[in-house]
């Protein structure tokens, strides 16, 4: 009897057999190439009520076009309701004309008879435009309260929209779209080592500060006990050349990630573009001019990331001394040389010191099997 294999289920983990990346010629992404999330939740226990309670995400997140109707909608309801609320004032004071004042009667609010004078004089007091004859008067200290109540309850309201299309606007998202991948990744030699290589570009003049580039391996793992979890993720660290420090993010830039035996990716199939699995990359940064932080994500599928292949220099002088960066050429590969395996390495440096190296390594082979030391001498 064979043993059951257990399956970790979450709101991310399918509950049929089939591959949760995707197999089939369309895959099915966790993160689009524009950094979108493609995670559907559902079940999700009084999630009004969650969302109301945080209103501020709330409306900050909201899609312009029902902020914009939510706005005018909130400002035509209060002044309505509002308007309601004098009109009953008036009603209950015996103001309005089917009730006959007598001549020396003096009304709550003046000139103010029916619904729609009403509702004149609660939108002009909440917008502050000025009263012409409607004007509220000293006989009913109700009115007074009800106008004080009003302009403050209102004060508050507009202070908090005003303050949410003020966040929406400085929000750095529409920074992050300047913030450009490539739409492949590439594995090549780098260094004398097999890396994958990613290229990013900040297409404005204000610099991103403290920039950092990692990666997530998004794959199915099995765990020693048996457990089959979906979508488990894995750090891939990028660097630049040898250093892991805040890039200087001033022109394209290639960031590498050694493959090697401590790699995430040193088993999976790169060279034949196919497996069960997405790399996530998320560039993090400070925007210089507001200060806010920036992320910037994209995705790559097995089928994007190209084997023997690198990326066409983008960068060159102009006749006037200017570097120029032209991303017409951003996108752009060209076949490679690669090692037939993932741990080849292939030699660089001036030939001199690699045949000098190798008479030495011939050298001291020659002294432990017993036989006569020969070196020869460069001029290096």
């Amino acid at each position: 009897m064979t043993s059951a294999t257990k399956v970790y289920y979450s709101q991310t983990t399918q509950t049929d057999s089939r591959p949760l990346i995707g197999s089939g010629l369309r895959r099915r992404r966790v993160m689009t190439k524009d950094g979108r999330s493609n995670v559907r939740m559902e079940h999700i226990a009084d999630k009004r009520f969650l969302y109301l309670k945080d209103l501020w995400t709330t409306f900050i997140d909201m899609q312009w076009r029902y902020k914009l109707v939510l706005f005018s909608a909130t400002f035509a309801g209060t002044w309505f309701a509002f308007g309601v609320i004098w009109y009953l004032v008036a009603v209950v004071h015996g103001d309005l004309l089917e009730f006959d004042p007598p001549a020396n009667h003096t009304p709550c609010v003046m000139q103010v008879h029916t619904l729609t004078g009403a509702f004149l004089f609660s939108l002009e007091s909440q917008t502050t435009i000025g009263y012409g004859f409607r004007y509220i008067s000293e006989e009913c200290p109700l009115a007074i309260v009800l106008l004080i109540t009003q302009l403050v309850l209102t004060t508050i309201m507009e202070i908090f929209i005003t303050g949410t299309f003020l966040a929406k606007i400085a929000r750095p998202k529409k920074r992050a779209e300047t913030i450009k991948f490539s739409q492949n990744a590439v594995v090549a030699q780098h260094n004398g080592k097999t890396c994958l290589m990613i290229r990013v570009a900040n297409m404005r003049k204000s610099l991103l500060i403290g920039c950092q580039v990692t990666g997530k391996l998004l794959q199915t793992h099995l765990t020693k006990e048996g457990e089959s979890v979906r979508l488990n993720q894995v750090n891939v660290d990028f660097q630049v050349d040898t250093s892991s420090d805040s890039p200087f993010l001033i022109l394209p830039l290639t960031f590498y990630h050694v493959v090697d035996d401590t790699s995430p990716l040193r088993d999976m199939a790169l060279r034949t573009g196919e497996g069960d699995f997405e790399l996530v990359v998320i560039l993090s940064g400070t925007v210089e001019s507001t200060s806010a932080t920036c992320q910037v994500r994209t995705s790559y599928l097995p089928e994007e990331i190209l084997w023997g292949y690198e990326f066409t220099p983008a960068i060159s002088l102009s006749a006037s001394g200017k570097y120029v960066a032209d991303f017409s050429l951003f996108d752009q590969v060209v076949k490679v040389t690669v090692p037939c395996c993932l741990h080849e390495t292939v030699r660089f440096g001036d030939p001199e010191k690699v045949k000098l190296e190798e008479s030495l390594r011939e050298a001291a082979e020659r002294e432990r099997e017993g036989a006569p030391l020969s070196v020869r001498i460069s001029n290096v």
